[in-house]
């Protein structure tokens, strides 16, 4: 199975926080599963950061990208199919980081790590 992490899993991940689910933590410990995480996911932690919404993450964020190869987890580049996806999405749901999840998780036939049930109104599969 190829899990694409929310934002959130993957900082509970990395911070071994508590409120990652049994479910959630099982699955990216599984190494049969591939692990991902988008480049939207880096762009949404990094503007958190820069607009005082992570100011926590700090510490963390000049190795994240070394921190997230040493899990083993793949960064999810986002391509052209993704940006027509994200855009082309229907609803209300206007977050364009959590749309571009679900493009990725959409075309790339994955399972997005969240405890957001909002993505569910877009039929994507979602481990929590």
């Amino acid at each position: 199975m190829e899990l694409l992490l929310d934002t959130h899993a993957l900082l509970w991940w990395l911070a071994g926080d508590p409120s990652l689910s049994q479910t959630a933590t099982e699955a990216i410990s599984d190494e049969s599963n591939g692990v991902f995480v988008s480049a939207a996911s880096l762009w949404e932690i990094a503007t958190k950061h820069r607009i005082g919404k992570l100011p926590g993450i700090a510490a963390v964020l000049p190795n994240l990208v070394e921190a997230i190869g040493e899990q083993g987890f793949v960064g999810l580049p986002i391509d052209l199919r993704h940006g027509r996806a994200a855009g082309g999405l229907p609803g209300p749901h206007r977050d364009p980081f959590d749309r571009m999840l679900i493009a990725q998780v959409m075309l790339g036939n994955m399972v997005l790590v969240s405890n957001e049930r909002v993505f569910d109104a877009y039929g994507v599969r979602r481990l929590w």
